[in-house]
């Protein structure tokens, strides 16, 4: 049926203008879509890791209990150290491990009885014995190891990979953190700082199994996905116009890529995310613990694409778990079973899928713990904690061109102090970046009148460790 009052002929062609420059503009956004959705490759050499996995011990184990036996502190147990750096109150000397330790594998890398599942994959671990950072505190601990800077200024390790190699899939972020609950520091953990926007890590709760809940607003309630579409075009549109009027505005350039990530997400997390989607038989490879299902989904992400997955072992009681002030050996008894089983089962994974070659897997915290005692307010000894320790711990690497089968550096008699082939947390940034493709010298970005970089000033790939 015809309108009552025909349209004018200038109002027509006006709103059919109007429609052709929207096709147009549509036209033009699909195909900037398509070509800004992942960075170009940063890479200064050949990479050996594409991606990496850090599985990250929030409060820091204990690495005379794990990896750094000490037969000594058996002969002076209970004697007070000598250590001008760390002297213990009054009370409470060295502490001896109760757990056995033992040669595991071809390559007879010698491991506590607390990773029995880990000691079987011996042979493609290398494990770090002589880890030293500055700081014997939680808060700036934590900021160095995921920034190398104590103060929350910088951005994190994975941000930097994001910056420097982007993604290899344009519907997922290329740095994921995930984390039942918050940890200390929260969010400057994965932070940008001053980088572009788009590559703060994005912060997934997996307390949840439900994957609408896991990642925050991830389902529009309302509106089909072609509906969000056209008015993501329309209002990218407007930006990119606005854009283009102010050249260099990183904040805005940002907030279009981090639009344009959140539509595609809708489409891909889901199925990302979803642990759920694993065989039974998997599932129960991980463990059917928090962790154990944080892991399985590293690997899920890893395998789609994503650069850098950083994962938090917390709890919702406990932001610290490995923190052990007390009970130091009753709970890395509990902590280890359920690390060591769901750490194994990711390595092995990745190994019976073909991936561990070129994926990088770190396993750690933010320092160690003291070859001391820590006494327990009751005074019972079996009660006893370790306190913090900074200046000598253990971590493991695992594929990503990293040498497997092998213990590299150590400490002191006692475990108190790194002694040979020191590692700072400089160099471990270092060589990981250089395992990604990445000199750390030559990724920088400048900010403030000066070019900033991961390692600082400071920072030396550890060449006795990489194949």
């Amino acid at each position: 049926m015809l309108p009552a009052t025909p349209t004018p002929r200038r109002q027509l062609l006006q709103s059919a203008g109007a429609g052709f420059g929207w096709l147009a503009a549509r036209g033009l956004l699909g195909a900037e879509s398509a070509s800004n959705s992942v960075l170009p490759t940063g890479q200064h050499f050949p990479a050996s890791a594409k991606r990496v996995i850090f599985l990250f011990m929030n409060g820091a184990p204990s690495h005379v209990d794990t990896f750094d036996p000490k037969p000594a502190l058996r002969d002076y147990e209970g004697q007070q150290p000598t250590s001008k750096l760390e002297r213990p109150s009054k009370g409470s000397g060295y502490m001896a491990s109760p757990f056995r330790f033992r040669p595991h594998g071809d390559s007879g890398v010698v491991m506590s009885e607390l990773l029995p599942n880990l000691g079987k994959l011996a042979d493609e671990l290398c494990v770090l014995r002589s880890l030293h950072t500055d700081e014997p505190n939680h808060e700036p601990g934590l900021l160095i190891m995921h920034s190398g800077h104590p103060q929350p200024v910088r951005p994190s390790l994975g941000s930097w990979a994001s910056y420097g190699l982007g993604s290899e899939n344009e519907n997922l972020p290329a740095f994921v953190a995930l984390s039942p609950g918050r940890p200390v520091v929260g969010p400057q953990l994965w932070s940008n700082a001053f980088l572009p926007g788009q590559h703060q890590g994005t912060a997934v709760d997996t307390n949840e199994l439900d994957v609408n809940k896991l990642v925050a607003n991830i389902r529009n309630p309302s509106l089909t996905q072609n509906q969000q579409r056209e008015q993501l075009d329309l209002l990218q549109f407007l930006n990119r116009r606005h854009a283009d009027k102010r050249q260099n505005e990183e904040s805005l350039e940002a907030n279009i890529r981090t639009m344009e990530m959140a539509f595609r997400m809708q489409s891909a997390a889901g199925e990302a995310f979803d642990v759920r989607r694993e065989t039974q038989q998997t599932q129960e490879d991980y463990g059917e613990t928090v962790f154990g299902r944080t892991c399985l989904m590293a690997r899920r992400l890893a395998e789609r694409g994503v650069r850098f997955v950083q994962v938090y072992y917390v709890d919702k009681g406990q932001k610290q778990p490995w923190d052990t002030h007390n009970n130091n050996n009753s709970k890395h008894q509990q902590l280890c079973a359920d690390s060591d089983k769901a750490s194994a089962a990711l390595i092995h994974d990745l190994k019976q899928r073909g991936m561990l070659d070129d994926t990088l897997v770190i396993w750690g915290g933010e320092f160690g713990r003291t070859p001391y005692a820590q006494k327990d307010k009751s005074g019972n000894p079996r009660k006893a904690g370790r306190d913090h320790h900074n200046t000598g711990f253990s971590m493991f690497l695992a594929g990503g061109g990293i040498r497997g089968g092998m213990t590299y550096g150590n400490t002191d008699e006692f475990g108190m102090h790194a002694v040979e082939n020191r590692i700072h947390v400089h160099d471990l940034h270092a060589t990981i970046l250089h395992q990604m493709g990445i000199d750390h010298t030559r990724l920088t970005y400048r900010y403030s009148g000066r070019d900033y970089r991961l390692t600082d000033v400071h920072g030396r790939v550890v060449q006795d460790i990489v194949t």
